[in-house]
């Protein structure tokens, strides 16, 4: 899977990991299926701050 930010492309591996510093943009993809493991603290929504039919209720599997 790769992530894209403004001014770079970021190619992930299997086993790899990248921390995002709070606030900065960027935009996960894949070309085949992947999964991936996410960790944010209590109260992050999940679409950023745009909201939306897409934005979860915090704290709320989906």
């Amino acid at each position: 899977m790769g992530i894209e930010f403004k001014d770079r492309t970021v190619a992930l591996k299997k086993g790899e990991m990248i921390v995002i510093k709070k606030g900065e943009q960027h935009k996960p993809f894949a070309f085949e299926e992947c999964k991936v493991l996410i960790v944010e603290p209590r109260g992050v929504i999940n679409t950023g701050d745009s909201g939306g039919d897409l934005t979860s209720e915090n704290d709320v599997w989906i």
